[in-house]
C-alpha cells in the first residue's frame, strides 16, 4: 500500500512538471514560408524570432533602397533642391520619368523613390549625396559594415540586378531597424497616395501609389500597425520585401529575400502574427534606475545606473527570471562625474543577453588627506618605529638583567656549596 501511494505521488509531481514545461513552449513558427533567407527581429532589442537562412545573400532587388533612403536621410535635409542629371533620367526600370535639368526637393524624390519605387530618383538622391552612384556604393558599404551586415555588397543605389549586388534578409532587418529611428520614413512609407509638386520641366503633379499593400485598409493583405516597408522585384532577382509593424509597444521587422512565388505579403503577415501572438517587449531597466552600488576604497557608495531604458524579449507564457551580472572596470576612482561610465552590465534572460552601460549616479572626486591627517599619519607611524624599537631596548636590557641575576646566582649557589663542604671536612678532622 506504502509503494502504491508513492508511486501515485512520483507521477503526480511528474505531470505538474511536465504541465509546466509545456506552458512555457513558444508555439511553432509558420511552415511554408516561401523566400529562401528569411528573418522576424524585434527592432527595439534586435532580438531574432525567426529564421531561415538569415545570411545567405541573394540580389535584392529594390529592397536596396532601404538602405538609400537611409542614407539621404542621414547625409542631407528634406527641403534640399536637387537639381536631376542626364545620367538619372536615363535610369532604366521602374521611374517616374524625371528630366534632365529638373529641380526637385529631396522630400519629392523620397516620395516617388518610396511609393513608386522609382529608379531614377534613387539615382538623382546618390548624386545629390555623394556625386556620383559609384562614390554613393562605397558609402553604402561602408554604413552596411558599420551595422553588422554580413554577406552583402551593394553597386547601385536602386537594385537593378548585378551579379556582385547582394544581401541577406538579417542584413536587410538591420538596416531597416536603423532606418525605423527616423520618423521621416515612417510617414512617407504609410502614405497611401501622393501627388508630386510641380517643377521647372513639369507642370503636372505626378501622382503615386503605395506599392506596400499591408498599409492600404482596404487590401485583404492589410495589417493594423504596419509602418511601412518596401518590395523589390527583378526577374533575375525574384521578389524581395522588408516591412515594419508595431502592436502593443513592440516593434516588429520581417524580411524575405528570393521568393519564386511571389507569397511574401501573406507570409509576412503570418510572421508578424507569430512574432506579436508568442512574444512580448518587457522593460528590465528604466533609463537612471540604480542597477548596482559599488563600494569604493574610501567608504564612498557609488549608484550605477542604467545609460538607457533596457528591454527584453520574451515569450508571453515564460516565468523565467533574468540575472544581471556586473563587470567592474575599475574599482581605484579617483574621480567621476554623474551621468559618466562607469561599469558594464550583462542582463541574461534565457539563451539572450543585453549589454548595459552603467553610469555614476553621483559627482565623486577622492579626497586628498588633510595636513591634520598627514601629520596625524606621520605621527602615528614615527610612533610606531620608536614603540618597536623601545620594546627591542626593553628586551635586550632584560636580557642581560637576566643573564647577570643568573649568573649571580649560580656564583652564590657555588658558594653555599663550597661553605658546606669545608664544614663538613673541618668536623670530619675533628673527630
Amino acid at each position: 500500500m506504502k509503494k502504491l501511494i508513492a508511486i501515485l505521488l512520483t507521477s503526480l509531481f511528474l505531470f505538474l512538471n511536465i504541465s509546466t514545461t509545456v506552458q512555457a513552449i513558444v508555439k511553432s513558427p509558420p511552415a511554408g514560408i516561401s523566400a529562401d533567407s528569411v528573418v522576424l527581429l524585434d527592432a527595439t532589442t534586435g532580438k531574432l524570432l525567426y529564421e531561415k537562412n538569415k545570411d545567405t545573400a541573394y540580389p535584392p532587388a529594390s529592397t536596396t533602397k532601404i538602405m538609400t533612403i537611409l542614407l539621404v536621410l542621414e547625409h542631407s535635409n528634406l527641403n534640399d533642391v536637387v537639381t536631376v542629371s542626364k545620367n538619372a533620367s536615363l535610369t532604366e526600370g521602374s521611374r517616374i520619368y524625371l528630366v534632365a535639368g529638373e529641380k526637385l526637393t529631396v522630400k519629392e524624390l523620397l516620395y516617388g523613390l518610396v511609393l513608386a519605387s522609382a529608379n531614377d530618383c534613387a539615382v538623382a538622391l546618390a548624386e545629390h549625396v555623394s556625386g556620383t552612384t559609384q562614390k554613393f556604393a562605397k558609402l553604402m558599404n561602408t554604413r552596411a559594415d558599420a551595422l553588422g551586415c554580413k554577406n552583402t555588397n551593394f553597386v547601385n543605389p536602386n537594385g537593378l540586378y548585378n551579379i556582385k549586388h547582394k544581401t541577406s534578409a538579417y542584413a536587410l532587418s538591420l538596416i531597416m531597424q536603423e532606418l525605423t529611428k527616423h520618423p521621416e520614413f515612417k510617414v512617407i512609407s504609410t502614405t497611401p497616395s501622393y501627388k508630386m509638386a510641380t517643377t521647372n520641366k513639369s507642370k503636372i503633379k505626378r501622382p503615386l501609389w503605395n506599392e506596400n499593400r499591408l498599409i492600404h485598409k482596404d487590401d485583404p493583405n492589410y495589417y493594423p500597425g504596419s509602418e511601412g516597408g518596401k518590395t523589390g522585384y527583378t526577374t533575375e532577382s525574384k521578389h524581395s520585401y522588408i516591412a515594419v509593424a508595431t502592436k502593443n509597444g513592440q516593434k516588429l521587422i520581417v524580411a524575405l529575400v528570393h521568393d519564386s512565388k511571389k507569397t511574401f505579403f501573406p507570409d509576412s503577415r503570418k510572421l508578424l502574427d507569430y512574432g506579436f501572438n508568442n512574444f512580448e517587449l518587457v522593460k528590465q531597466f528604466s533609463k537612471n534606475d540604480v542597477v548596482s552600488k559599488l563600494t569604493l576604497k574610501d567608504g564612498t557608495v557609488l549608484p550605477l545606473l542604467a545609460s538607457k531604458d533596457l528591454y527584453i524579449v520574451k515569450a508571453k507564457n515564460s516565468t523565467s527570471t533574468s540575472t544581471t551580472k556586473i563587470k567592474q572596470r575599475n574599482l581605484n576612482l579617483s574621480s567621476v562625474k554623474k551621468g559618466e561610465l562607469v561599469s558594464n552590465a550583462v542582463i541574461t534572460f534565457g539563451e539572450n543577453t543585453y549589454p548595459l552601460d552603467l553610469t555614476s549616479g553621483i559627482n565623486y572626486t577622492k579626497k586628498a588627506p588633510s595636513l591634520k591627517d598627514s601629520i596625524l599619519k606621520d605621527t602615528t607611524s614615527s610612533s610606531k618605529k620608536h614603540l618597536i624599537i623601545n620594546i627591542v631596548k626593553c628586551f635586550i636590557v632584560a636580557l642581560v638583567l637576566l643573564i647577570i641575576i643568573l649568573r649571580r646566582k649560580t656564583i652564590s649557589r657555588r658558594k653555599r656549596i663550597k661553605k658546606i663542604n669545608s664544614f663538613i671536612y673541618n668536623r670530619r678532622n675533628r673527630k
